[in-house]
């Protein structure tokens, strides 16, 4: 990799994690679009940090108390006025589907999934269903009225972010939409969502960093892309947050369309 590689890349991850767009598809890609060699599963990983790192500093206030709440509920009548708490169950049981399909998929999803073909069709079917979400959803409900079904139906279109071009905060945020959330608690809760299955993903992955012993110059490059992932990240939610309390996701849901139409094009 060079540099410049870097800091591209870690600008692409930054800005798409968090935006329904897909970023597993964008960083297959772009590296195609411009002659790069692919930059490794090893980029990835520290690309994917950085962006876990920008949401645990956004919702560092919301880590804390969901933290806090959670051990209010081991305690005898716990969950009795404790919001926290009950939040902080309902991120756990969401994450359960991923976490199983990931161990169960993951040789399938490194290798058949990473197939241009396959993020077209995830980047048109999931951006017409975002767009369906968002027309279709009353709005009307916020994170106070969340229950447990509706975690697990969240959790379980989560699953599907394992394929790329679905878009983790797409598939989430579609989810929550189709259960009359309004758009800013539906990506809150997807943002929630992503920092358990951010660190379970980190933890697996860092583990098979260590096997493939990096070089020093290897390092470098990672830890330049993390950090302007992170950057990245944390300007993208901070911007998506205020964007959504007064726009729709529509424009997203279009761009993945178009994105999906030119990666065919492309193929063909």
């Amino acid at each position: 990799m060079e540099w410049l590689h870097s800091i591209i890349l870690g600008i692409v991850q930054g800005i798409t994690e968090f935006l329904p767009i897909s970023s597993s598809a964008h960083l297959i890609l772009v590296p195609r679009l411009l002659g790069w060699p692919d930059q490794g599963l090893m980029f990835d990983i520290a690309a994917n940090t950085g962006s876990l790192i920008a949401v645990l500093v956004y919702f560092w206030s919301d880590v804390v108390a969901l933290t806090q709440g959670f051990f209010r509920t081991l305690r005898p009548g716990g969950f009795a006025n404790n919001p926290e708490g009950r939040m902080a169950w309902a991120v756990g049981w969401a994450t359960i589907p991923i976490g199983v399909a990931g161990l169960l998929f993951k040789h399938h999803i490194e290798t058949l999934a990473r197939d241009p073909a396959v993020i077209g069709t995830t980047s048109i079917f999931f951006g017409t269903l975002l767009w369906w979400a968002d027309r279709r959803g009353t709005r009307s409900r916020g994170l106070d009225q969340l229950t447990w079904g509706d975690a697990v139906r969240i959790g379980v279109a989560q699953m599907f972010a394992l394929i790329p071009g679905t878009s983790r905060s797409g598939v989430t945020m579609t989810a929550a939409l189709f259960s009359d959330f309004t758009r800013e608690a539906s990506a809150r809760f997807a943002f929630l969502m992503a920092i358990p299955v951010g660190v379970l993903a980190a933890g697996l992955e860092f583990r098979e960093l260590f096997h493939l012993s990096p070089s020093l110059s290897e390092w470098m490059f990672m830890g330049l892309g993390l950090a302007v992932s992170g950057l990245s990240a944390f300007a993208v939610i901070y911007w998506l947050m205020a964007w959504l309390r007064h726009q729709s996701l529509v424009p997203f849901a279009i761009y993945r369309i178009i994105l999906g139409l030119v990666i065919f094009i492309l193929v063909l």
